[in-house]
């Protein structure tokens, strides 16, 4: 596969594809493909099937195989941001917010990645419930405005607004904690809970989740 990230700030991939190969899409993401695409509605065991349910993802997957040479599909993102292509390998699984996953090749592994702290169980919302890519091959996510890398140490620690952390190496483990104060919490305006990521690993911020977004403008909407 030979594959090719354009435009902002909606971007796409464009994937081309040798006869036989094929990638699977979790959301339905097929923008446009050339007719020597062929698509097959796969399902997994029922276990993966009722993870994908609570994750709020489809329960199905969509898998498109080159049927003849020149065959070629495009995964266009549905936010103002960036696609990002990752390369998975058995030693290296990711983990990626519920809503990134965009596309991938059919040799990635796609399961939910819950944490086992109490706090982020109960609090945690959107950054509870992950998705981890494992296996090996090209998976593509696409993440909400910006993103800024940074590589922890070990033990190194950060904390981030809750809805900003994307996407981290599966060694950066993730807790909630609360805003220190009370009157921070009910004043400060930056709500009562921030995620806690503790290294070694790679994690990934993006600076304009869609929920955020989404507050922002409804504030803005008048009410009758």
């Amino acid at each position: 596969m030979q594959y090719e990230i354009k435009g902002t700030p909606f971007p796409v991939v464009i994937c081309s594809l040798n006869p036989g190969e094929a990638m699977i899409t979790e959301r339905g993401s097929m923008s446009w493909m050339s007719p020597n695409m062929q698509m097959e509605t796969i399902g997994g065991s029922i276990g993966k099937a009722v993870g994908r349910l609570f994750s709020g993802e489809a329960l199905f997957q969509n898998r498109y195989t080159a049927t003849a040479p020149g065959a070629f599909i495009a995964f266009a993102s549905s936010f103002p941001g960036r696609i990002m292509d990752i390369q998975i390998d058995p030693n290296n699984p990711i983990i990626v917010q519920k809503s990134g996953f965009l596309a991938s090749e059919t040799s990635v592994e796609l399961s939910i990645a819950y944490k086992k702290k109490l706090g982020a169980s109960l609090f945690g919302g959107e950054g509870f419930i992950m998705q981890r890519l494992s296996g090996h091959g090209t998976a593509f996510v696409e993440l909400d405005g910006e993103v800024v890398q940074y590589n922890l140490a070990p033990g190194e620690t950060m904390i981030i607004d809750t809805g900003y952390l994307a996407m981290m190496d599966n060694s950066v483990t993730m807790d909630i904690q609360t805003v220190p104060g009370v009157k921070n919490m009910l004043l400060g305006g930056e709500g009562i809970f921030n995620t806690k990521v503790t290294g070694p690993g790679r994690i990934w911020i993006q600076t304009m989740p869609i929920n955020s977004l989404a507050g922002t403008v409804a504030s803005y909407i008048p009410r009758g």
